[in-house]
């Protein structure tokens, strides 16, 4: 039933995928479950996983097609309930910055006296919102995360030492997941005997191919982990985030606020900043200019990022909202309970950003895009992320300038059907300068 894994010089016991599949199922069996309406429930229904779907770097045309026809759209109707689509960039603004005619909170989906789900400030209204934010804003301001800074560096520099001995290496394991993780972990304080474990719980929530047992099975994993780190330094709390709020917030939250908490800030800093470091270095790869400019004029890569994460919006789609009354949205009548998800990737290639907003380009200026989100909702993390996004890619400009794809572009596979969207794997020759290391 498990398979041992090896890493960071530890051993883990990884749950196999018929392990989560059966904690799922016994989750949905639940009556809660049976309320979602989700039991037996083995793949989703194609037509809501058209905005999951991408043709390489691309949202697939399809989803262009629906934004230029109606921005709001009916995209299917499931257990009873329409699920409507919303895909233009002002639209989805509109959406996301509403405060009173949506609600987050799946609690009021699942039934009443259900237990917070994992998963952060994502999945709460205010006034459960405001007062849960409160205790992380401190510790995202940039002050705060500019002393993160040396850290974030040498965490980068460390890895592109490792990868110095080998002319081809692959940028997803050896790059991309290393360094989100090494980062979140210590900014949450979690001791090395928990990362490993916490670390194969990343990414399962997002990949909805294995439908809903797979994706509630994995969430069930999360929340029994996170309660438990929780419960240990409420007895013995750590230097990083969660024993901080501990120290500060005790009485003021409990535990399984606090882990809904690190569970939001791990999987919003961890499996999102690894899909956009892994996809932007194919972005640069396909425009050496772009990668060239990052070298020799280290203060473009503020609005190289920039553009990178409109260009690629990794995190596909909004947390679903669920409409508390009848309302009108741009001409459509949307009931109460009705579902509403919002397109991130086809808001940011709409034509508010230019006559070619399907194009990465380096040089884009203007219209703020919508990769974090909007709004109250908006990723707190947001600037932790472009923080190592920038020195990441600065360094690895300087330190590799001749890096460059080893394999044919079509030879390369994506995460098809994840909210996170990525790269399986992204094999780089890293050319002359490979034996160049930081002393």
């Amino acid at each position: 039933m498990h398979s041992r894994i090896r890493g960071a010089g530890l051993t883990a016991l990884k749950p196999t995928s018929s392990v989560r599949r059966w904690a799922g199922r016994r989750l949905l069996s639940t009556s809660a479950g049976k309320r979602l309406g989700l039991t037996g429930v083995s793949i989703v229904p194609k037509k809501l996983t058209m905005p999951l779907r991408r043709d390489g770097l691309e949202p697939v045309a399809a989803l262009g097609e629906k934004r230029e026809a109606d921005p709001v759209s009916k995209l299917s109707r499931m257990f009873g309930i329409d699920v409507w689509l919303v895909s233009g960039y002002h639209e989805v603004r509109a959406v996301l910055e509403d405060t009173t005619s949506y609600s987050t909170d799946i609690r009021a989906l699942i039934g009443p006296g259900a237990a917070a789900p994992i998963g952060g400030l994502g999945f709460t209204d205010p006034p459960d919102h405001t007062r849960l934010r409160k205790f992380l804003t401190p510790e995202f301001t940039v002050r705060q995360l500019a002393g993160l800074a040396p850290r974030i560096e040498q965490i980068i520099n460390d890895r592109l030492d490792a990868m110095a001995d080998t002319d081809v290496v692959d940028m997803v394991p050896d790059f991309a997941f290393p360094i989100p993780f090494l980062v979140i972990c210590e900014l949450l304080g979690l001791p090395a005997e928990d990362r490993e474990r916490f670390r194969l719980l990343g990414h399962a929530r997002f990949d909805i191919t294995g439908g809903g047992a797979g994706t509630f099975g994995a969430m069930s994993e999360s929340r029994q982990f996170l309660r438990e780190a929780v419960r240990r330094q409420r007895l013995n709390p750590g230097d990083g985030l969660i024993g901080s709020i501990v120290r500060e917030h005790g009485d003021e939250i409990d535990d399984d606020e606090l882990a809904g908490l690190v569970d939001g800030v791990f999987t919003g800093g961890y499996e999102t900043s690894a899909s956009m470091l892994a996809l932007g270095t194919l972005a640069l790869l396909r425009d050496p200019a772009a990668f060239e400019l990052i070298r020799t004029d280290p203060g473009a890569v503020d609005g190289i990022v920039e553009e990178l994460l409109r260009y690629l919006s990794v995190v596909q789609i909004s947390f679903p909202r669920f409409a508390r009354g009848n309302l009108d949205l741009f001409g459509r009548s949307i009931k109460a309970g009705d579902v509403v998800v919002c397109s991130i990737s086809s808001a940011n290639r709409d034509a508010a950003f230019g006559v070619t907003p399907d194009r990465f380009d380096p040089e884009r200026s203007g219209r703020s895009h919508v990769a974090f989100g909007h709004g109250f909702h908006r990723c707190i993390g947001s600037e932790l992320a472009k923080m190592e996004l920038r020195l990441a890619f600065r360094t690895l400009a300087r330190r590799y300038p001749d890096l460059s794809l080893a394999v044919e572009p079509g030879d390369l596979k994506f995460r098809d059907l994840s909210i996170v969207y990525g790269v399986e794997s992204l094999p780089v020759r890293l050319g002359v300068a490979a034996n160049l290391r930081m002393t």
